[in-house]
């Protein structure tokens, strides 16, 4: 045991030196910009797995936290020229506490019902926004006031700040995820997501362990919206609140294993560099094939391994611990 805890350390150094060192290595522009998404959805499917992969509430919603916390950043720094880092934390705020009567109406339901409410939810906000033109400058959007360099507005010159900005976000989502897997939550959460009526039988309160965690779900995911934004400097209602946002969060999740702490970074790793090599290399002019070839790879993964790659991952692990030789 000792020496696993000492591979796992020696991995977790070896990953944080590769991820800090990148951008001193690799320059070229389209490259950072592929790492970043990668960071930025492995950030959104972290989020979203809490939810979806520990208490197995499959929510197809979280473009609604994104939204909101992109429009609240927004709306902040254009309207009142607060910094983007304060809105950041407002608007994670507000989504946390949006997460309240949406997760009271949505928790209602289980199963399909549960998941084509959380649409619905996502759905309607998308469309509120569409009419507020003047509060949220409707269906045009805005452009965000592009300032330069200024760190403090969350503006920078380089791809490689923003990378460094999105890495600290998703190291910040994975060490919440790690500390609640570890504790008596992520016990209940897992309880949740086996059986909730048999979780509640023990005692489990579960409508405030998933209302707790839906928060914290929310609120992840409104960094991700406000870093986004700021990121592609402009924003509008189908922008925000995509529902492709939703679906990828749950894609990179399903694909990298859900339940687990590094799988939504695992598939997302997959699923956004296929996706960005399949577009560069294919183009437009093949028709779609890189959007067919896209889907035959999620399919095969799924059929092949529905535990995710971190259980294909975990497998071989286990076999090399067996084969080990016995120590006395």
């Amino acid at each position: 045991m000792a020496r696993s805890s000492l591979w796992k350390i020696a991995a977790l150094a070896l990953l944080v030196a590769v991820t800090m060192a990148l951008p001193l290595v690799v320059t070229n522009a389209f490259a950072l910009d592929i790492f970043i998404r990668i960071l930025l959805f492995s950030l959104v499917g972290v989020a979203w797995n809490l939810m979806g992969g520990y208490a197995k509430q499959l929510s197809l919603g979280h473009a609604a936290f994104f939204g909101l916390g992109a429009y609240t950043s927004t709306i902040m720094q254009v309207d009142f020229d607060i910094s983007p880092w304060i809105g950041m934390v407002a608007g994670g705020v507000v989504a946390a506490l949006a997460s309240l009567p949406i997760g009271w109406l949505c928790f209602r339901l289980r199963g399909p019902y549960f998941t084509i409410a959380t649409i619905a939810t996502a759905q309607a906000l998308m469309l509120i926004f569409l009419k507020f033109r003047d509060l949220a400058w409707g269906a045009e959007g805005t452009t965000i006031p592009n300032l330069g360099s200024a760190p403090l507005m969350l503006q920078f010159e380089t791809k490689a700040s923003y990378y460094y900005v999105v890495l600290g976000l998703l190291a910040l989502a994975l060490l919440i995820t790690w500390r609640i897997e570890r504790s008596w939550i992520g016990y209940y959460l897992v309880a949740i997501g086996e059986d909730e009526d048999a979780a509640e039988a023990v005692g489990v309160n579960a409508p405030r362990i998933k209302r707790d965690v839906y928060m914290i779900s929310a609120f992840l995911t409104a960094l991700a919206g406000t870093f986004y934004v700021q990121y592609i400097y402009f924003i509008d209602p189908a922008t925000a609140f995509n529902f492709n946002i939703s679906i990828e969060a749950a894609l990179v999740s399903i694909v990298g294993g859900i339940g687990t702490l590094w799988g939504p970074v695992i598939g997302t790793v997959l699923l956004e560099t296929t996706s960005a090599l399949l577009q560069s290399w294919l183009g437009s002019s093949t028709g779609g094939v890189q959007l067919t070839v896209y889907a035959l790879m999620l399919m095969a993964i799924i059929l092949w391994r529905p535990a995710g790659l971190m259980g294909f991952v975990n497998d071989i692990w286990r076999r090399h611990l067996r084969r080990r030789p016995a120590r006395a």
